[in-house]
């Protein structure tokens, strides 16, 4: 279990959790941390990336020499998978995930709950979903609030449309209707998968189309949502590409700070 961090304090508590720690971004570290900014890497676009410059380094660098069949799990220092399908909280080190369940050999990806979209409060509309609305009012009547409505409101209008222009053929035309006809997407951007071949897959479809939306998405810092869009594109896009190419299980992942928060 890879678990990401921006921050070199949280190195022991991870290491207690019996995860490896994976330090991200421009803050210092110290050695024993797994970094995404040696051998082949793109850590200067973490900013924009978010946790996908250490997937890209886990494909260049690592992946390869990761046994066939070898359980592969992602979490971050406020994100954790639970120790219990019906566990949605953490309040002791017994609840974060420590083993392998019964049944996970039946399925490829584990990926996290889901999480909705809709139900927009007037205020919520007024500050950042107007233009969406009044281009197309169907949106005010709830049953059609799904995720491209999210997605142009939050990180540009229009701007899921242009990615979706830039994806493979196989995948354009059924990511663009997973986005018009779904209100949720699986909780977290992390997944737990044991099929080096799917992960491949994955990484070789995700990495060449995220190159070919830099450009027209560039590099900008006006805005959190625009800074990190490509983040943002791969929350949807995990979602849609395992549930389309993979046997899915669905797991609880639990908010927890594990800078802030003091377990009983």
């Amino acid at each position: 279990m890879y678990c990401l961090s921006l921050n070199d304090e949280d190195y022991q508590k991870i290491k207690d959790l019996n995860y490896v720690p994976v330090g991200m971004g421009d803050n210092k570290f110290n050695a024993n941390w797994l970094r995404d900014n040696t051998g082949s890497n793109i850590s200067n676009k973490n900013s924009y990336y978010g946790e996908y410059t250490f997937h890209y380094w886990l494909w260049k660098n690592k992946l390869a020499d990761i046994s066939d069949n070898t359980w592969i799990g992602f979490c971050a220092y406020r994100r954790f998978w639970t120790n219990s399908y019906n566990l949605f909280e953490i309040n002791s080190n017994k609840d974060f995930l420590q083993n392998i369940q019964n049944d996970w050999d039946n399925y490829d990806v584990i990926l996290g709950q889901n999480i909705f979209m809709d139900g927009w409060s007037n205020m919520k509309i007024l500050k950042h979903g107007l233009r969406s609305f009044l281009f197309n009012p169907k949106y005010f009547f709830t049953k059609n609030q799904n995720l491209k409505l999210h997605f142009d409101s939050f990180h540009g209008f229009g701007n899921l449309d242009k990615a979706v222009e830039m994806l493979d053929e196989r995948d354009k035309k059924d990511f663009k209707f997973f986005m018009e006809n779904q209100n949720f997407y699986n909780r977290g951007n992390m997944f737990i998968i044991k099929n080096k071949k799917i992960i491949f897959e994955f990484y070789n479809t995700i990495f060449p189309w995220l190159e070919r939306c830099e450009k027209i998405f560039g590099f900008k810092k006006n805005s959190y949502g625009n800074t990190r869009i490509y983040a943002f594109l791969m929350e949807r896009f995990v979602s849609y590409w395992f549930n389309k190419y993979s046997k899915v299980k669905i797991w609880p992942i639990a908010f927890y700070d594990i800078n802030k928060e003091t377990l009983n």
